[in-house]
């Protein structure tokens, strides 16, 4: 199980967080980081396996656990915002092959709008954060 969340969490924040995994390679903190996070489920998971839980249920938990301060995804945010508000420059960076990169660096930029509107689950819908992105985006495009 240790070793199937480590390739779950892996695969998520590849996925929904690639400027956490960018920061962690550069600074040789990656596997630590891993180990670290799935470590900190397993008693739960244990736990739960003594009482005859069934696997598919484990893991969903576990991985809600792991993921719960990784929610939601900047990085998906901005994707979104680039691709229904931007679309020419989301066509023209997905035909570069670097959406990856810019979105990477539109979190850097958008740092501050993020901080200011506390950004979370419940106001990532908050239709002044998503017109301050647009603006701190479109200055970037432009």
């Amino acid at each position: 199980m240790y070793n199937l969340l480590m390739e779950k969490l892996r695969a998520y924040i590849h996925e929904n967080n690639p400027e956490l995994l960018d920061d962690l390679t550069s600074q040789c903190r990656w596997s630590t980081y891993l180990e670290d996070k799935v470590s900190k489920v397993m008693p739960t998971v244990c736990r739960l396996l003594g009482e005859d839980k069934p696997s598919y249920a484990i893991e969903e938990l576990a991985m809600n656990e792991l993921t719960a301060d990784l929610k939601p995804s900047r990085y998906n945010f901005l994707s979104r915002v680039v691709k229904e508000d931007f679309p020419t420059e989301h066509e023209s960076l997905c035909r570069r092959g670097v959406m990856r990169y810019e979105t990477i660096k539109l979190i850097t930029l958008c740092k501050d709008a993020f901080e200011a509107f506390s950004f979370s689950a419940e106001n990532e819908n908050n239709p002044l954060l998503r017109h301050t992105i647009i603006v701190k985006i479109h200055e970037h495009f432009n």
